[in-house]
């Protein structure tokens, strides 16, 4: 059942836009990651939360998507994302998070992925001007921004071929994602 859930959650890009997100259901996600590990327990993750369209329009306009996508300039209007978690730092508890960013966001779009959403995690962030936007303190800083809605796209994943990393879509619009075989990345089995 696990691993069912781990496969299905893949990083969507294109959303039903109209398929909204309650704030219910971002607190019940943020739970989940506030339930999770955290490196010394030090808890120092915060979250900043949108699902209303004006302002996730304005978040929409601070993120790079799909950097091996070069044409693609990120999903049309329609396709974006219904709402957004910015994942923050608290620096005033550490200026060090550790691994709890992954574990958080881990369980964040599992979270998403089981109730039939789905999410991306994006890292090309135009932090100063969201900071600005979200009118942040110093306090937090910004580490990554969970696009979240209904998935409006199919992602397979592929055997990776001669090394290539490169994820695409084809003339169908279907997202491949290539993957290393099990054998490639266990270097000693005792």
């Amino acid at each position: 059942m696990l691993k069912k859930l781990i496969l299905k959650n893949r990083s969507y890009r294109r959303f039903y836009q109209s398929e909204k997100i309650t704030t219910e259901q971002l607190h019940e996600w943020v739970d989940l990651a506030r339930n999770s590990a955290s490196a010394r327990n030090a808890q120092t993750l915060k979250y900043y939360l949108s699902n209303d369209e004006s302002l996730n329009a304005q978040i929409f306009e601070q993120l790079a998507w799909a950097g091996y996508l070069t044409t693609w300039k990120g999903p049309v209007e329609g396709e974006r994302p219904s709402a957004y978690i910015v994942l923050l730092n608290d620096n005033l508890i550490s200026g060090n998070y550790f691994c709890d960013d992954g574990i958080a966001m881990q369980s964040i779009l599992l979270g998403a992925t089981e109730t039939g959403f789905g999410g991306c995690i994006i890292h090309s962030v135009n932090r100063n001007k969201l900071q600005e936007l979200l009118n942040l303190s110093e306090q937090y800083e910004i580490l990554y921004v969970l696009a979240l809605g209904k998935p409006k796209e199919t992602v397979v994943l592929e055997e990776m071929k001669d090394g290539d990393v490169k994820y695409w879509r084809d003339e169908n619009q279907v997202h491949h994602v290539p993957k290393r075989s099990l054998d490639e990345i266990i270097i000693q089995t005792k």
